[in-house]
């Protein structure tokens, strides 16, 4: 999308019903009758599609739709398989399509409806929105709050009353990480979730020209009570555009703040790369290093100071990972103060004035 609005191409956003039941199965699968539908005694359905709920069903729609679109005559992308040129990114059930020609896109929505059963939603407005979700969780514009996470706060999976039903919230849960904007910490008591943990995850839902590839990465260190294991966070911008951000725990503790930033590092790296490969793939030149900016000083040192040996041996993977994209013009390191640090707003709670603050650098707005 950041491409095609430098180039001030036109969307087209699709819906396609039903997605999953689209591609047959490979294998037998057999299930009870659904309610209301008789079968002898005895007796089972076999599925012939894959409904909703059956693990084989992203895999079996997504197989079916990339045959009928490599049979029109588009090619994937070798770094993104979600990905057609020209340019057709799924996402789901959810299909955008850009192109600086008008008569092709028109085309190439009637290809698609010869095979699938879609809606044209016209040019496109949202994509991947929150406002499904907010009306699921019942609330309404007058009860929003000023940041999604309060200062100090740090939850245990103790905390509060076990919810009676947490089907609700393990839906809503699911339904931010789709989005892609979960904190880990709420998504922490999917097994066992209680009042308090809800009330913050209603908390979290009420809150929210020149191709230039640069990133942010955080990390807080040791931030579990229960397990003490660091969270890493970036964001990645192509120009003004803000394109890829993720926010995750950390898999092994980290002895020091510089080494959970470290581990941090090599998560954005490894995204950035992937960046650099798409683009370059979609016919955008990235010539020059990506600036990775950083608060860590200590962090920046060792990834840059072969020297630093004795500090970094018990994390080698990730640190020499991290000094081979230095040294191979990848990435290029650079220190910024913690209060303009952009990705510190996945990791950490803020003041109002801090949080509207990194929001307006991010570029986020309020819908009006």
């Amino acid at each position: 999308m950041a491409i095609a609005s430098v180039h001030r191409w036109a969307i087209s956003q699709l819906d396609v019903k039903n997605a999953v039941l689209h591609g047959e199965l490979h294998e037998e699968v057999y299930m009870h009758s659904p309610p209301d539908y008789s079968i002898p005694d005895g007796h089972v359905c076999q599925l012939r599609r894959s409904p909703y709920g059956l693990k084989q069903a992203p895999h079996v729609r997504f197989e079916h739709f990339t045959s009928v679109v490599t049979a029109a005559g588009f090619v994937a992308s070798k770094h993104d398989p979600t990905l057609f040129r020209s340019l057709v990114l799924l996402y789901v059930d959810d299909m955008l399509i850009t192109d600086d020609d008008l008569e092709y896109i028109a085309f190439v929505k009637a290809r698609l409806s010869e095979q699938f059963h879609m809606s044209d939603l016209g040019s496109l407005s949202f994509f991947l929105g929150i406002e499904d979700i907010i009306d699921h969780a019942g609330l309404t514009d007058d009860r929003s709050v000023d940041s999604p996470m309060e200062l100090h706060l740090c939850l245990r999976a103790t905390d509060g009353m076990p919810l009676k039903d947490p089907t609700r919230y393990r839906h809503l849960v699911g339904s931010l990480v789709y989005l892609g904007i979960s904190r880990p910490d709420i998504c922490y008591f999917m097994s066992a979730p209680t009042s308090i943990h809800y009330g913050h995850l209603l908390h979290e839902i009420v809150s929210f020209g020149i191709f230039e590839l640069w990133a942010y990465s955080d990390a807080t260190w040791s931030t579990d009570p229960s397990d003490f294991k660091s969270i890493s966070a970036y964001c990645v911008f192509l120009g003004s555009s803000l394109i890829s951000w993720k926010t995750k725990k950390q898999t092994v503790v980290a002895r020091s703040s510089a080494e959970a930033e470290l581990r941090a590092l090599a998560c954005v790296t490894a995204e950035v790369t992937w960046l650099r490969w798409l683009l370059a793939n979609s016919g955008v030149d990235l010539s020059s290093s990506t600036p990775v900016h950083y608060d860590n000083a200590g962090a920046i040192c060792a990834a840059q100071a072969p020297v630093k040996h004795q500090l970094t041996k018990h994390i080698g993977i990730d640190c020499f990972y991290d000094r081979s994209a230095v040294q191979d013009q990848v990435v290029a390191l650079h220190y910024v103060p913690s209060e303009l640090h952009l990705a510190n707003l996945l990791t950490k709670a803020h003041t109002r004035a801090q949080h509207d603050f990194l929001l307006s650098k991010l570029s986020v707005v309020h819908p009006s």
